[in-house]
């Protein structure tokens, strides 16, 4: 297994020194914005910076978009954002893209099968799209208090196509229920960790250990799963290297 570290798309050639140093992975994280401004070239200048890397991950945009949502029109265009994320995740050569969940109970009255019914019409769509690029989705975890709606997902979906992607920093924040209780009925769903560290009052995006979030808990259980990707979320290089050196001590073999 080689450790994805997240990086923008726009600062792909500012890291790819230290990407090639220490023999990461990327995980390019794209936005909204990064798909309106594409330049001539763009995909040349992105290939040559993660021409070091020797795996790719890329994340979605997420910023005022709604898989879930009622309305149709704003579904359309959170769908149409997500296909241009895999159409670019496929021309980089990502083999996982992973997209924001998108349930926040509140907002669906404590009705999460609402939430279901119509985020499944943006996913199956997406779904369709990413086998044939022979790319896997990773739902990610965001304001989810229990791993409920997600488990309901997954059950619905029943693809190896489609997993989660469990989120330390976001479950620690959010999160009434135990870790253990996520991992009992979310473990074998898991294809990818987002992994950062908070005090539990704000997304601080902390080196491993720097917060409250139980690492130990979480890498013991996750032994002996394969094809899982490691993906360290770090908003700075120091940041990102500590993260790295702590995750080694955790797992000597990484």
């Amino acid at each position: 297994m080689i450790p994805h570290v997240h990086i923008p798309f726009g600062r792909l050639g500012e890291f790819a020194g230290t990407v090639r140093k220490h023999g990461l992975a990327v995980e390019v994280f794209i936005t909204a914005a990064d798909m309106d401004d594409l330049a001539p070239g763009w995909l040349e200048a992105a290939r040559d910076a993660l021409s070091v890397s020797p795996e790719i991950s890329v994340h979605a945009p997420f910023m005022d978009l709604s898989p879930g949502a009622v309305d149709a029109r704003v579904r359309a265009v959170t769908i149409g954002r997500f296909e241009k994320a895999v159409e670019m995740a496929g021309a980089l050569g990502a083999r996982c893209i992973v997209f924001h969940s998108g349930y926040e109970k509140w907002k669906y009255g404590l009705k999460p099968e609402i939430w279901l019914r119509q985020s499944l019409l943006t996913w199956n769509e997406i779904l369709g799209q990413t086998r044939k690029a022979g790319i896997r989705v990773a739902v990610e975890n965001i304001f989810e208090d229990s791993p409920d709606n997600l488990v309901m997902l997954m059950k619905e979906i029943g693809s190896p196509d489609c997993g989660i992607c469990f989120d330390t920093g976001h479950f620690n924040m959010f999160s009434k229920s135990k870790i253990g209780t996520w991992l009992d009925v979310l473990k074998d769903h898991i294809i990818e960790l987002h992994i950062h560290d908070n005090d539990g009052s704000a997304d601080q995006h902390r080196p491993i250990g720097e917060g409250s979030f139980p690492f130990g808990l979480l890498f013991d259980a996750m032994k002996g799963s394969r094809g899982v990707i490691y993906t360290i979320e770090a908003h700075n290089k120091q940041d990102a290297l500590l993260a790295l050196s702590r995750l080694k001590e955790y797992l000597p073999g990484f």
